[in-house]
């Protein structure tokens, strides 16, 4: 079992960079996949990136790709989301998802996910 915790959220303004952070307990952080999602208000949540265990393999929504990078250090139990060029449309509650996986395959759905952080607001103003 992992918990996960994620930090490094705030209000931007529009073109500005965020990074955030999801440190997890646990020694065997290597062996979780790992997504960030994020809820809108008043919209489902939806994907926005993957890491593979290694860091190795990175995938993106549409919606981000060219503007947002996902990174992992195992050593530190942590994965980031470097969040530049934002847009109002970026803002909602970001959350951190792992699940425990010796496959290649990019887990792009929620329902795949067995752990979630508490979630950090993201609010970019125009």
């Amino acid at each position: 079992q992992v918990q996960l915790v994620e930090s490094g959220g705030g209000l931007v303004q529009a073109g500005g960079s965020l990074r955030l952070s999801c440190a997890a307990s646990g020694r065997t952080f290597s062996m979780y996949v790992v997504g960030w999602f994020r809820q809108a208000a008043g919209k489902e949540r939806e994907f926005v990136a993957g890491i593979s265990r290694s860091g190795g393999n990175t995938y993106y929504a549409d919606s981000v790709k060219g503007r947002f990078t996902i990174s992992r250090d195992n050593a530190k139990n942590t994965v980031y989301l470097q969040m530049n060029s934002l847009k109002a449309e970026d803002t909602a509650v970001y959350y951190c998802a792992a699940v425990v996986s010796y496959s290649s395959s990019r887990y792009t759905r929620a329902g795949s996910y067995d752990y979630w952080g508490q979630g950090t607001q993201v609010t970019v103003s125009s």
